[in-house]
């Protein structure tokens, strides 16, 4: 089954230089790239869900096939409701493939259709997380080189 819409979900908090590497290279391989913004209560945000899709959809505007979209509940429904079956994930390190396969082979289990794409971001960008980013951010230091204008003043207001 061919498809044309790719899901790349996350919590986005926030979305790093790395992620929009990710969704750049996804808008040369399908038409439409829904970047999945995860509700993530459990993971506590430190930007609201209304906060991470607007820094999204501001980081990803030279991108046209992007569309930025929240959701919650299981992965496979809200892909299913995108008329796809298929969901983009990020490998920046060895330590991510063990979880990403485990993932992928749940989802897979779930619905036999469902697959998986994996990409790595570019390699000036593999070391880049937001969980760094956040903790950097925190501790005053200067994130501009990881993250777009708009993500690096939200997280000074955040922290100022």
């Amino acid at each position: 089954m061919l498809t044309h819409t790719v899901v790349y979900p996350g919590t986005f908090d926030p979305v790093t230089n790395g992620h929009i590497d990710l969704v750049e290279r996804a808008a040369r391989l399908f038409e439409r790239v829904v970047v999945a913004v995860a509700t993530s209560e459990k993971k506590a945000p430190l930007f609201s869900l209304e906060e991470r899709v607007s820094l999204l959809q501001e980081s990803l505007r030279q991108v046209p096939a992007a569309e930025v979209v929240p959701f919650q509940g299981l992965l496979i429904d809200f892909v299913t409701a995108q008329q796809s079956h298929c969901v983009l994930r990020g490998l920046r390190a060895v330590a991510d493939f063990e979880y990403e396969f485990q993932l992928a082979n749940m989802n897979r289990a779930m619905n036999p259709e469902f697959e998986s794409v994996f990409l790595t971001p570019s390699a000036e960008l593999s070391y880049i997380s937001s969980s760094l980013v956040r903790e950097i951010a925190s501790l005053g230091g200067d994130v501009s080189g990881f993250v777009t204008p708009n993500v690096a003043q939200a997280l000074k207001q955040k922290f100022g």
